[in-house]
C-alpha cells in the first residue's frame, strides 16, 4: 500500500505504536480527515525525562518533527516533493508535565505554495509551532522548513 494511500486515522494509529513515539511517550491525539490539523501529546515519564526531570528537549523537537511535511504532502497531493530541509528549536520554560502541539495548515498556505511551485521551482517554506503544557505556558518554540517541488513528468526530456 503507498504511503499517501493512508487515511488520517490509519497514520494516527500507527504512529501510536511507532516506536521512536511510543518509548518518548508521545501520542498522536488527531489528525483531520482533510489533513489540515494534527494535534500531539506527550506525557512526561521515564523514558523522556531530562537530569532536571523535565521534559527531554529531543523528545520535544521528536513530537513536532514529521507534521508539517505530512499535512503538506497529503494536502498537495501526489504530484509534489516533499521534504524536511531545516528546523529550529527554542526551549522557553522547562515542561514538567505533559506537553501538547496544535499544527494547522490553513488552505491560503497550500495555494502559496502551489503558487511558488507552478513552474517547477523548489519552494522553502517555514512553518511554526509551539509546545504549550497544559496550563498553555510556551514550552519550546519550533520551526521547519521544507522542500517543496512538484515532481518533474515522466515524458519530459532531462
Amino acid at each position: 500500500m503507498p504511503v499517501r494511500s493512508v487515511s488520517p486515522r490509519t497514520l494516527r494509529r500507527v504512529m501510536r505504536w511507532w516506536p521512536p513515539f511510543r518509548a518518548a511517550g508521545i501520542r498522536v491525539e488527531r489528525i483531520a480527515d482533510d489533513w489540515s490539523v494534527a494535534r500531539v501529546r506527550m506525557r512526561l515519564g521515564r523514558l523522556n525525562r531530562n537530569y532536571f526531570g523535565t521534559q527531554f528537549g529531543g523528545s520535544l523537537y521528536s513530537m513536532c518533527d514529521p507534521f508539517w511535511a505530512l499535512l503538506v504532502l497529503h494536502r498537495l497531493g501526489p504530484g509534489y516533493v516533499v521534504w524536511d530541509q531545516a528546523a529550529e528549536i527554542e526551549y522557553v520554560s522547562p515542561g514538567r508535565g505533559d506537553v501538547f502541539v496544535e499544527f494547522a495548515l490553513s488552505e491560503e498556505r497550500v495555494a502559496e505554495i502551489r503558487e511558488a511551485t507552478v513552474d517547477g521551482a523548489k519552494a522553502l517554506p517555514w512553518f511554526d509551532c509551539e509546545v504549550r503544557a497544559a496550563d498553555g505556558t510556551v514550552v519550546a518554540l519550533v520551526r521547519k522548513q521544507l522542500y517543496v517541488r512538484r515532481k518533474r513528468d515522466a515524458a519530459a526530456p532531462a
